[in-house]
């Protein structure tokens, strides 16, 4: 069974994200979540290093997005050959334990990444958490996309569309 978080060939798909950047912090790094005409969603920003930043990532709002034994998270994307992190939280709130599992993507032409629910590692404020429960993907609440480890510069992310099977 295959069940889509989110569809980016509909404009609206992408209302339902907002920006959790590095500004939190003090950082100054900025990104988005848009729609691109062409028919997915494009992940775009600059990452900044600047005071102590270097972050940047959008989350979706909280909503039923789970399925009971999914072993897969799929995300149909292109973009920068630099590394991303795919995030799903079990609850609602903004400030919380996530559960991330990173992937790079090769260029110009649309790839299905595949990431097993078993390697989405829980992370607060981007340390790990030992001793965490492992995902439940039937909780999965919020989802979200980041790039992190010092990549500094522009960078964009083309989504097609996130799901679990």
């Amino acid at each position: 069974m295959l069940i889509e978080l989110f569809d980016f060939s509909d404009p609206r798909a992408v209302d339902a994200w907002r920006a959790i950047d590095d500004r939190v912090m003090g950082g100054v790094s900025r990104s988005r979540l848009r729609y691109d005409p062409a028919g997915h969603a494009v992940f775009e920003g600059d990452v900044s290093l600047a005071q102590n930043g270097g972050f940047a990532s959008v989350r979706s709002s909280p909503g039923e997005r789970g399925l009971a034994g999914a072993p897969t998270c799929l995300i149909e994307a292109r973009g920068d050959p630099k590394q991303f992190k795919l995030s799903l939280l079990a609850d609602d709130d903004f400030d919380s334990v996530n559960y991330q599992a990173s992937f790079t993507t090769m260029g110009h032409d649309w790839q299905t990444i595949s990431l097993p629910i078993s390697s989405f590692r829980a992370s607060f404020r981007g340390r790990d958490v030992p001793g965490a429960p492992a995902l439940d993907p039937a909780r999965i609440r919020q989802v979200g996309l980041m790039i992190a480890g010092r990549q500094s510069g522009p960078f964009a992310l083309d989504i097609r569309r996130i799901g679990l099977a």
